[in-house]
C-alpha cells in the first residue's frame, strides 16, 4: 500500500472510532460545516468583491521601473550603462510572435480567456498540494500544507513580483506577516511559511482580478488590457544574470535583438520562456542538463499547440542549448573616470540625486570625458608598462600605473587611467582601486616646482644664482643631521634657479626651502590646489609627502595656464526627461601673470635646456612644444612625469608608474625612462588626432629667455639626449626622498 493510500486509511479509521464511541457524527457536521461555510463566504467576498486596500494603479500604468542609468562622453556617446537591474521595457507589438507563443506555452496557455485566474488549472494544483501535504504527513514529518508551485497566471506572477515582492520574499521566515486569531490557529496546524504563503497566495488572486478589471477599464477593451498586462510582464520577469525582461535576456545570452527572431529561433525563444519558472535552476551554463529539459519540453508544447510545425520541434530538440560569450555592459573605456564620477554625484548630489539615481536610471550623466583620448591613454600606459615588463619580466603582470589628462581651461578631465585595463586575468572596473584619485604616493622631483613658483613670489627670479652645495637637513632631537646630495653626488656651486630646475638639483630645492619658509611652499601648493596635508619637513621640499596624482596634475595645469580651477569630471546631470538637475559652475580665477611667466619658462627650460631631465621631448621626432618635470621617489619606488602644453587651450598629462605594493621599480627607473615616454605617446597621438585642437605655441618671451640663456652658455652645451638622473639619499623616516631629476 502506498504512503498516501495508507495516510487516508488511517484518517477514516480515525473517524469510524469517534462516531462509534460517541455517537457524534450528526452534530459535527453542523458544528463544523457553518463556520467553514461563514469562514468560505467570507473569503470569496473579500477576494472578488472587496477592493479596499489595493494598491495605486497609475504607477503600473506608467511601469516606471529601475532602468539603466547612462554616462556619456564629451561627445554625447556612450561611455558607460549601469544598472541595479538589467532591463529593457518592450511593448506588446516588441515581443515577436514565436517568443509570444514560447512564453504561453510554457506559463499561461489560457492568458488571453481568463480573468486573471485559471480556474482550470485549480484542481490540478489542489491535488498536487493534497499529495504533497499528505504524502508527508504518512511518511511520519507530520502534518504541514506543502502548496505547490504551479497553476499561477502571467497575471498573477506579475502581481507576485511588482506588488507584493516584500511579501513574497519573506514568506519563508518564522514570523506572521500579520498577528491575527486566524493567522495563528491556522499557523499551529500547517506552519508558519505555509499560512504566509496561503494568504499570500489569496492576494495574489484577489489583486490578479483586481488589476484585469481595471486594465480593461482604462484600456477600453479586454484585448487591449491582456496586451498590455502581456508586456509588463515580458518586461518583467528575471532570466537571470542580473537580466529582467525578454529583450535583455536575449541580448545576453544569444547577442540577438527581439526584432530579429523568427520561428527558426524557436529553440531561444523556448529557452528564454524556460527560464523564468526558476532562474537558479534553468539558467544556460555548462554542465547543467535542465535547461535542455526544460526548453525541449516547451517546444513540444509548442508543436502540440500548432505554433510550429513537429518536424522543427524535433530538429531544435536535437540541438545543443548555445549561449554567445556573455560581455558585461559595466565593461568601458574608462572605469576610473566613472569612479570619480560616483565621487562627484556623492559631492554634488546634496540630497537631490546621488550614485544610486544613476543606477536606477533615475539620472543622466554628461561627463567630461572624451572616449578618443581615454583610448590613447589605455593603449600608451599599456605599451610603456610592456616596455618596463621586458626589462624587468619578474614584474610581468604586477607593475601598475595611472594618467590623468586634464584639458588647462577649466581643469576638466578628459582621460583617467586608474590602472591598467587588463589586470590580473580581467578587464578593469569602476569598482576597483583608482590610484589617479585614491592613491597617496610620493611626488619626488615632480613637487619642485612648486618651490620654485613660490620662491618667485618672494621676489627670486630664473637668473637669481643659488648654491648646489652640500647642506645639512635635522632630523631630529638626539639625531645626527642628513647631507642632502644630488643624483650624480656632485655639486656645481653657484648656479642660477633656470638651471637648478632644469637639472633638478636636490640640494638647491632644499636651500631655497629653507631660505624662503617651508609654509610659502605648501601655501603655494594649497593655492594650485593641492589638499592633502603636508609633511612639515623641509624634505617636502623634495617631494617626501604623499599627494594623489590628480592633485598634482591640476597643480601643473594651473601652472601652464595661469587659472585657478577645481578639477571635475562632471559637465551636467539631468532627469531622463532631459532637465537640467546640476550643471559645472567652472569657476576660475587667474594669479599673478609675472610670477606665472617666470615658472613657465622654467619649466619650458626642461625640455629645452640640453641637460634638463626631459630634454627627450625636444626634437624633430616631438615636434610639440611642452613644460613638465620628471619625479623618482626614494628607491626607485615610483616614476613620474607631468606635463603640459601652453596657455588655457593646452591640456596638461601626469602619468605615476609604480607596484602597489611600493616595492622598487629597479636600479635608474627613473620618470624619465619609465614615465616620460608614456606621456609622449599620449600627447603626440592626441595633437595629431587634432583631438584637443592645434598645438599652442609657447609666448616669445618665453622661448627667447631660453635662447639667451643658452646663447650664454654654449660652451657647456651638448647635442645629446641625457636621462633622468638625480637622486638624493635617503634622509629619514620622515624623508623618502625623490632619486630622479
Amino acid at each position: 500500500m502506498s504512503p498516501y493510500a495508507a495516510a487516508v486509511a488511517r484518517v477514516v479509521q480515525s473517524v469510524r472510532s469517534t462516531c462509534s464511541r460517541r455517537g457524534v457524527c450528526l452534530v459535527v457536521p453542523l458544528v463544523v460545516l457553518l463556520p467553514l461555510v461563514l469562514a468560505t463566504w467570507g473569503l470569496a467576498h473579500h477576494i472578488y468583491f472587496d477592493r479596499s486596500g489595493v494598491p495605486e494603479l497609475e504607477p503600473f500604468v506608467r511601469f516606471e521601473l529601475s532602468s539603466t542609468g547612462t554616462v556619456y562622453d564629451a561627445r554625447g556617446t556612450v561611455l558607460v550603462e549601469l544598472a541595479r537591474e538589467y532591463r529593457q521595457v518592450v511593448s506588446y507589438e516588441e515581443v515577436p510572435l514565436i517568443l509570444r507563443q514560447a512564453i504561453l506555452a510554457a506559463e499561461d496557455k489560457n492568458f488571453f480567456t481568463h480573468s486573471g485566474v485559471d480556474y482550470r488549472a485549480l484542481p490540478r494544483v489542489l491535488y498536487r498540494t493534497a499529495m504533497s501535504s499528505v504524502g508527508a504527513w504518512g511518511s511520519g514529518k507530520g502534518f504541514r500544507l506543502r502548496l505547490r508551485q504551479g497553476g499561477s497566471t502571467l497575471t498573477q506572477q506579475l502581481v507576485r513580483g511588482y506588488f507584493l515582492r516584500d511579501r513574497w520574499s519573506r514568506e519563508n521566515d518564522a514570523t506572521l506577516f500579520r498577528d491575527k486569531l486566524t493567522w495563528r490557529l491556522l499557523s499551529v496546524v500547517v506552519g508558519v511559511p505555509a499560512t504566509n504563503k496561503l494568504f499570500r497566495k489569496l492576494e495574489e488572486v484577489r489583486l490578479a482580478l483586481w488589476l484585469e478589471e481595471e486594465m480593461i477599464r482604462r484600456f477600453g477593451s479586454r484585448e487591449r488590457a491582456k496586451r498590455e498586462i502581456f508586456a509588463r510582464s515580458a518586461s518583467f520577469n528575471y532570466l537571470g544574470n542580473g537580466r529582467y525582461g525578454f529583450a535583455a535576456g536575449s541580448q545576453y545570452y544569444f547577442g540577438k535583438p527581439l526584432s530579429t527572431y523568427t520561428m527558426e529561433d524557436a529553440g531561444k525563444a523556448a529557452l528564454l520562456a524556460g527560464i523564468t519558472k526558476a532562474p537558479r535552476d534553468y539558467l544556460p551554463v555548462p554542465g547543467n542538463a535542465r535547461p535542455l529539459r526544460r526548453r525541449n519540453e516547451i517546444l513540444a508544447l509548442m508543436a502540440r499547440n500548432g505554433d510550429i510545425p513537429k518536424s522543427l520541434a524535433k530538429r531544435l530538440q536535437a540541438e545543443p542549448v548555445l549561449v554567445a560569450k556573455a560581455t558585461s555592459p559595466v565593461k568601458t573605456q574608462a572605469p576610473a573616470a566613472i569612479d570619480t564620477v560616483f565621487d562627484e554625484l556623492r559631492q554634488h548630489g546634496a540630497g537631490r540625486f546621488g550614485v544610486e539615481d544613476l543606477l536606477q536610471g533615475r539620472i543622466l550623466v554628461h561627463s567630461t570625458v572624451d572616449q578618443r583620448v581615454q583610448t590613447i591613454v589605455n593603449d600608451a600606459l599599456e605599451t610603456g608598462l610592456g616596455h618596463y615588463e621586458k626589462r624587468h619580466p619578474q614584474a610581468k603582470g604586477l607593475i601598475q600605473g595611472s594618467v590623468v589628462v586634464l584639458r588647462n581651461a577649466d581643469a576638466a578631465i578628459l582621460a583617467e587611467a586608474g590602472g591598467r585595463y587588463f589586470y590580473k586575468n580581467r578587464y578593469a572596473r569602476y569598482s576597483d582601486f583608482n590610484r589617479a584619485t585614491g592613491s597617496l604616493r610620493q611626488a619626488g622631483s615632480a613637487w619642485k616646482p612648486m618651490v620654485y613658483l613660490a620662491a618667485f613670489r618672494e621676489g627670486l627670479n630664473l637668473d637669481t644664482a643659488v648654491p648646489d652645495e652640500p647642506i645639512a637637513v635635522p632630523m631630529g632631537a638626539d639625531r645626527p643631521v642628513k647631507w642632502i646630495a644630488n643624483y650624480d653626488n656632485e655639486f656645481k656651486g653657484r648656479i642660477p634657479m633656470r638651471q637648478a630646475l632644469a637639472e633638478s638639483r636636490n640640494a638647491v630645492a632644499v636651500w631655497i626651502t629653507r631660505e624662503i619658509g617651508l609654509d610659502r611652499v605648501i601655501g603655494t601648493s594649497r593655492e594650485l590646489g593641492v589638499h592633502t596635508p603636508l609633511q612639515p619637513y623641509i624634505t617636502t621640499a623634495l617631494g617626501a609627502s604623499e599627494v594623489r596624482l590628480l592633485e598634482l596634475a591640476g597643480a601643473y595645469r594651473a601652472m601652464a595656464s595661469g587659472i585657478l580651477a577645481e578639477p571635475y569630471i562632471i559637465d551636467r546631470v539631468t532627469d531622463a526627461a532631459g532637465e537640467v538637475l546640476y550643471e559645472a559652475a567652472r569657476t576660475a580665477l587667474e594669479f599673478s601673470s609675472s610670477h606665472l611667466t617666470l615658472i613657465q619658462e622654467g619649466l619650458r627650460g626642461v625640455v629645452r635646456i640640453p641637460k634638463g631631465t626631459a630634454h627627450s621631448l625636444y626634437g624633430r621626432d616631438f615636434p610639440i612644444p611642452v613644460m613638465g618635470k620628471t619625479g623618482t621617489t626614494s628607491d626607485f619606488r615610483d616614476a613620474l612625469f607631468v606635463g603640459s602644453t601652453y596657455g588655457p587651450q593646452g591640456v596638461t598629462v601626469a602619468v605615476r608608474i609604480g607596484f602597489d605594493d611600493n616595492r622598487t621599480l629597479g636600479d635608474k627607473e627613473t620618470g624619465g625612462r619609465a614615465a616620460l615616454p608614456i606621456f609622449r605617446e599620449i600627447m603626440l597621438m592626441t595633437y595629431q588626432q587634432e583631438l584637443v585642437g592645434s598645438v599652442p605655441s609657447f609666448p616669445r618671451q618665453i622661448e627667447e629667455g631660453i635662447d639667451q640663456y643658452l646663447q650664454r652658455q654654449a660652451p657647456d652645451r651638448v647635442d645629446s639626449q641625457v636621462e633622468d638622473h638625480h637622486r638624493t639619499l635617503t634622509a629619514s623616516p620622515h624623508h623618502q626622498g625623490e632619486q630622479a631629476r
